[in-house]
């Protein structure tokens, strides 16, 4: 298990975003509809592990297997389809990690994310409860892997 790292809100974040998403429209050109920044770095203010996420919604679900393969050969690692049609790829670049999920247009877990991160963006009070929540789940990761340590040495 590795330790869940919440840091304060960056503003570099949307920077960051900005210039994946434009390697990520050259990479895949005509196959990309949009290229969202989702997860926590995406809500201004927010504390969120120091990864970018976005997804990348393909124009149809024709030219997904193309677009993995565009991928797939880039500087990304591919995890594959976690089971919402939105197949997983990952790049660590100077201190970040980037997180890209490329789905097709009408896929249902792209929605919700959109829904959660615009709720957040819109409810300061709703996302500072998140942060505090984030903080307390990754403290007890830590307590709960440092015991998982300390009983391994007897």
């Amino acid at each position: 298990m590795r330790a869940i790292n919440v840091v304060d809100y960056d503003p570099s974040w949307p920077r960051l975003f900005a210039e994946i998403s434009t390697e990520v429209a050259a990479l895949l050109g005509s196959f990309v509809l949009s290229i969202d920044h989702i997860g926590s770095t995406s809500v201004p203010g927010l504390a969120a592990k120091p990864k970018i996420d976005l997804d990348v919604v393909a124009i149809s679900d024709d030219v997904l297997p193309a677009a993995i393969d565009a991928v797939s050969a880039a500087d990304f690692v591919f995890h594959g389809d976690r089971g919402e049609e939105r197949w997983a790829f990952t790049r660590d670049h100077d201190g970040y990690g980037f997180k890209l999920f490329l789905c097709g247009p009408a896929n249902r877990a792209h929605r919700e994310r959109l829904l959660f991160r615009d709720y957040l963006r819109d409810h300061p009070q709703r996302a500072t409860a998140y942060a505090e929540l984030k903080r307390r789940l990754a403290a007890e990761a830590f307590v709960s892997e440092t015991l998982r340590l300390a009983r391994l040495r007897r």
